[in-house]
């Protein structure tokens, strides 16, 4: 009995050793591809707590356009600006970085359950972002889709713009066996294309062969752009001097061999033949192509464009499935079908009733600015604006338009020839009134860490609407007044004049 209980612990103390001994755990291998694959949970969810609790560790990012100053990528992996600033040999923390630059970022890493990690939150800012998009695009493979939906509640299908997410990135801590070598800390390094072994090896200063015990990994195993590996450091890591891996070098050119006379006039003609066709065909092309051109241009102007008379909205039956409070537009508002069809989809059609009551019937006391109101709908603040008129093509405009950092249109009421489009409040108001308003208190004022994220909110907008919107928009009446502040601070951008806005935006469309 006695003996069996012996062996039994003998076998513990062989197995927690391998562990200790075997570093961190295997490598990735590409494992995080599939995000509903749980067969390779043990790589893809963190690296192995099999050290010490918590411990400094380290953190490559690459700076791109949208992250590029220590203050901007401190503030999306959860990390002190200015030690960033320090390690990388920065002028400042605002100061512009070099795209493609590879960073340092220190983080305290910590062990959760089974697994180390070093935990951010994200809050996501475009409708396409996926946990596979935010792990491996935004944090550039520093997490993955497999971790973030073990940590998150939040299912695939259910995500949506303004969530925060917890993402956690991939740290570790030293075994006791790496710290008896020497090793003081564990650097996770991001591979990208044309990485080897001994490039990263020789950017840290390291021995290669820690790198392979570390990560499990022989010499002649393949590493895969956006995984992570482990590096080991016997010193604070400092300013990473960044050049491209060496190619390969190319090979000799091969001498032709020497042609005939015969052999030299032969090619010639058939080069001159070749040169003859080539310019043939595309001469018949380019006439082909004109010939196309013109017809249909003068098929289009043959053609009469049908003009409908506008339908109103009491006459026409395309609006049967509106809610019951929609018999309260006045027939004397004439829309398009389709407009309005389009705008009620995504949007909230409010009873004029409960803006009223919402709005203290549009008192001043509840003015915000000219025509907009303050208002209370089922306990949530909202911005009550009143337009004359149809404004359904500002409302198709502004129910597409979904990002964080944009005022969203929550809903809207047609009443009596007036449009009321209701908004989220910003509880912080302008910025406008931050800067230059006596009624603010010289103590309240924003921080510059509160004013660099001011910017970089409204450039996420104005990089959204440029570039992820279909037509591309955009703003052209931009300034600190319309710049709103949400209860933590974060920019929205609002359009406190859209029909001038979408006039402009039309025009700019027509070019």
């Amino acid at each position: 009995m006695l003996m069996s209980k012996l062996c039994v612990l003998l076998l513990v103390l062989l197995v927690l050793q391998s562990r200790e001994i075997q570093g961190q755990q295997p490598y990735i291998n590409n494992r995080q591809l599939d995000c509903y694959n749980t067969a390779y949970d043990n790589l893809t969810r963190g690296f192995d707590c099999n050290g010490v609790q918590s411990c400094q560790s380290y953190l490559t990012f690459r700076s791109n356009p949208l992250y590029n100053s220590a203050v901007v990528i401190g503030y999306l992996l959860g990390a002190n600006a200015t030690q960033i600033a320090s390690i990388n040999n920065l002028t400042s923390d605002v100061a512009p970085i070099p795209t493609n630059t590879v960073l340092v970022v220190p983080v305290n890493c910590s062990c959760s359950s089974l697994y180390y990690q070093y935990n951010v939150t994200y809050q996501l800012k475009d409708k396409t972002e996926t946990y596979f998009i935010v792990a491996n695009n935004t944090f550039q493979g520093l997490s993955t889709c497999q971790a973030m939906i073990s940590q998150n509640k939040v299912g695939v299908k259910n995500l949506y713009v303004g969530l925060d997410l917890l993402v956690p990135l991939r740290c570790a801590c030293p075994t006791s066996n790496q710290t008896a070598s020497g090793i003081k800390y564990l650097l996770t390094y991001m591979v990208t294309w044309g990485d080897s072994f001994s490039y990263i090896a020789d950017l840290f200063g390291v021995d290669q062969q820690t790198i392979l015990d570390a990560n499990q990994l022989s010499q002649d195993q393949n590493i895969y752009p956006f995984t992570t590996i482990l590096v080991p450091l016997n010193t604070t890591p400092t300013k990473i001097e960044h050049s491209p891996p060496s190619p390969p070098p190319a090979p000799a050119p091969q001498t032709p061999p020497a042609s005939s006379p015969d052999e030299s006039n032969s090619s010639k003609k058939w080069v001159y033949v070749g040169v003859g066709i080539g310019a043939g065909l595309t001469l018949l092309v380019a006439l082909s192509g004109l010939l196309f051109y013109f017809h249909r241009r003068s098929k289009a102007k043959s053609k009469p464009v049908p003009v409908l008379p506008p339908k109103k909205f009491s006459e026409s039956a395309d609006y049967s499935a509106l809610p019951d409070n929609s018999k309260s537009f006045p027939s004397s508002v004439s829309v398009s079908s389709q407009g309005f069809r389009d705008a009620v989809e995504s949007l909230t059609v409010y009873k004029f009733q409960d803006l009223q009551l919402a709005t203290e019937n549009y008192s001043e006391n509840n003015k915000i600015q000219g025509s907009v109101y303050r208002g209370s709908i089922k306990g949530d603040d909202a911005a009550v604006k009143v337009m004359k008129g149809d404004v359904s093509s500002e409302i198709n405009l502004l129910k597409k338009i979904n990002h964080s950092n944009i005022i969203r249109l929550s809903g809207f009421c047609l009443h009596e020839g007036n449009t009321y489009l209701v908004y989220e409040y910003a509880d912080n108001g302008a910025v406008n009134d931050w800067l230059h308003s006596n009624k603010i208190q010289t103590s309240d004022t924003l921080s510059w860490k509160q004013r660099v994220q001011i910017a970089y909110d409204v450039a996420n907008a104005l990089n959204y609407l440029h570039r992820y919107t279909n037509p591309p928009y955009i703003h052209k009446n931009l300034k600190t007044s319309n710049i709103l502040l949400d209860a933590n601070f974060r920019a929205k951008v609002a359009t406190l004049d859209w029909q001038e806005v979408w006039a402009d935006m039309t025009r700019v469309d027509c070019k």
